[in-house]
């Protein structure tokens, strides 16, 4: 139907709605409102040209499934806050959030279609595009390394040589390889000039003077350690970005075969990411909320949480920093990153860095 009304004079209207009722009792229809429905509709679509106009069913949600690297906390909050305040939705997205632990590998999950995009440290991407898992790195959320060494400075810790003949601790497990970096720049065997241990996921080692220093992230561990009693004047802190050893971390990748044909999902993932991150970043408050809604019970404190969101957005959006660049991955800070990797035997052969990473999806997204 066209919309348009016909211009029929009154008699010859009244010979065909005569004839049509005539065709439709010969059609055998059994319902016997039918033909009085149609004309109503029929009259009510000449009333309103626009009623008659054909309107597209809605599209499917596409669903996305995002791996963490751990349990719900704020270090993932923009992508909880980008779900709580509908930025997924407006995409046309889907994204069901799959927390992380101890006993899940992101890249393996996304690698082997569990989920579609992971959230990792770089250090381990690279692992395992080394094992030839199809992964690539679509966007660098943190610009900045959080890892520091911690000391008491009654343990004369003053700067990275301090570190001979002292017991220092680390979670291991992939974790370790800035650390080791920074001991061979200050000519430090790790197995001769010191004791380099295996440290908890807790601070309680440390604490207990188990260890003269301590790894800890600046958003979580070195909080912690604050909120025993300790003051931050009482501390010694050895920062991997200032040593110039930081490694890249929290990153978003996908599996190849699905990007490839996914890109634009991909591209309106990140973006709807990224305005959940800018949020998190401006309204704490709202980014906890999100998170602590998440948060296994008795797991975590509000407080800690909103320490940890202020400290996670020193590494997103560094001092300095241009904001608009959110997401882009450095190729210096990468290149620095595979250099390390390749150092410590964290990769055994050189990465292609060209191939490891791209910033098509984030470019895709900021259009």
């Amino acid at each position: 139907m066209n919309g348009k009304k016909s211009k029929f004079r009154g008699g010859l209207m009244m010979a065909a709605v005569i004839m049509m009722i005539s065709l439709l009792a010969g059609c055998g229809g059994n319902n016997n409102t039918a033909p009085a429905a149609e004309a109503t509709a029929g009259n009510a679509a000449a009333a309103s040209p626009e009623a008659a106009a054909t309107t597209e069913p809605a599209a499917d949600p596409v669903t996305v499934k995002l791996q963490l690297k751990w349990v719900p906390q704020a270090q993932f909050a923009g992508y909880f806050l980008a779900q709580d305040k509908g930025y997924y939705a407006e995409e046309g997205l889907n994204v069901e959030i799959l927390p992380g632990g101890p006993d899940i590998v992101p890249e393996q999950q996304v690698a082997g279609g569990s989920a579609d995009i992971g959230v990792d440290w770089v250090a381990s991407l690279l692992t395992s595009q080394e094992q030839e898992m199809p992964l690539v790195q679509i966007a660098q959320i943190f610009q900045k390394s959080g890892l520091v060494l911690v000391s008491k400075k009654d343990a004369g810790i003053a700067t990275p040589a301090d570190l001979k003949g002292k017991k220092v601790g680390n979670w291991m497990g992939g974790n370790e390889f800035e650390i080791l970096a920074l001991f061979d720049k200050y000519k430090l065997d790790s197995n001769k000039d010191l004791n380099f241990t295996k440290q908890g996921f807790t601070m309680d080692q440390f604490l207990g003077g188990e260890i003269d220093a301590a790894s800890a992230m600046t958003y979580n561990e070195y909080q912690v350690v604050l909120e025993s009693g300790i003051k931050a004047e009482d501390l010694s802190v050895i920062d991997m970005n200032d040593e110039g050893v930081a490694m890249l971390e929290d990153n978003l990748f996908a599996n190849k075969d699905w990007l490839e044909a996914n890109k634009e999902t991909a591209a309106k993932f990140v973006r709807a990411s990224l305005k959940g991150w800018a949020d998190a970043i401006a309204d704490p408050e709202a980014a906890v909320d999100s998170v602590m809604k998440l948060a296994e019970e008795g797991s975590t404190s509000r407080e800690h949480q909103l320490t940890m969101m202020t400290e996670v957005a020193k590494l997103i959006q560094p001092e300095g920093f241009d904001a608009s660049k959110m997401g882009y991955t450095d190729a210096a800070a990468f290149q620095q990153t595979a250099d390390i990797a390749l150092k410590f035997g964290v990769i055994k052969t050189a990465s292609d860095v060209n191939a490891a990473y791209t910033n098509e999806i984030v470019e895709m997204a900021a259009k």
